[in-house]
């Protein structure tokens, strides 16, 4: 073979091998280049927009309706306690007019003095609560709110015969059909979770403050619906649940 041919043979190997490899480089660098393309940024947790879900809530957003599970109970297991039902109003979301009725009573005798007291009777409060929460949407609540609570009743008040300690004579100690008439204010504070869909539970702590006392010719009742012990001021509180209708 001539020097000729062998130059010819070997030109053309190269460009064979250079047809090969060109492509496949072009494909690595096509590959490694770097993808510029913006990706967003991805949100963790659960995020707040600071009142902006309330600018979609209507002026009045629903009722809704409440039993106290709290007050029945003690009016079952201690000597006193009410069973109380709520009606309440939704405003953006934000603000909640409420009107709360029920129906207390008391049927104790003290160990001590064995004096007897019974009442039953219906109390009122009406108020307003407002939603410390900032979102909306999940339907959780963070509550404040003031009430004035009234309630005008009747009782009876009983005990041991008095002995006369001159005569030895001893007259009966019953009155009956005493009137009580009390007048109180409220601040509440308290929490609601949604649960599913229209339903709600929620509890809340009230400090009452007594604002006048009706007594009777033997003194203060000793209960008084929807109050408590009548005391200047007592601690009480209450676990609810919640329809929306």
């Amino acid at each position: 073979m001539t020097i000729s041919k062998i130059s010819r043979f070997t030109f053309a190997l190269l460009l064979c091998s250079l047809s090969v490899c060109l492509p496949a480089g072009a494909q690595n660098v096509h590959a490694q280049a770097p993808d510029t393309t913006a990706q967003p940024a991805r949100v963790r947790g659960i995020q707040y927009v600071p009142d902006a879900t309330y600018k979609a809530v209507p002026l009045f957003a629903g009722l809704s309706l409440s039993v106290d599970l709290a007050g029945a109970f003690m009016a079952t297991v201690t000597a006193y306690g009410q069973y109380e039902a709520a009606l309440r109003a939704n405003l953006k979301g934000r603000f909640f007019p409420v009107v709360e009725a029920g129906w207390g009573l008391s049927d104790h005798t003290h160990e001590t003095t064995a004096l007897h007291y019974k009442t039953g009777a219906p109390f009122f409060r009406i108020g307003c609560d407002y939603n410390f929460a900032r979102d909306a949407a999940s339907g959780n609540r963070i509550l404040g709110g003031l009430r004035y609570g009234f309630s005008s009743f009747d009782y009876d008040v009983s005990g041991p015969d008095l002995i006369d300690p001159v005569w030895g004579s001893s007259h009966a100690y019953r009155f009956e059909g005493l009137s009580g008439c009390n007048h109180w204010a409220e601040v509440c504070f308290g929490l609601e979770a949604k649960i599913w869909r229209f339903f709600h539970l929620g509890w809340s702590v009230r400090y009452r403050l007594r604002l006048s006392d009706k007594k009777s010719e033997i003194g203060s009742p000793w209960y008084v619906p929807g109050y408590g012990r009548n005391d200047s001021h007592v601690l009480s509180g209450t676990f609810n649940l919640v329809f929306d209708i």
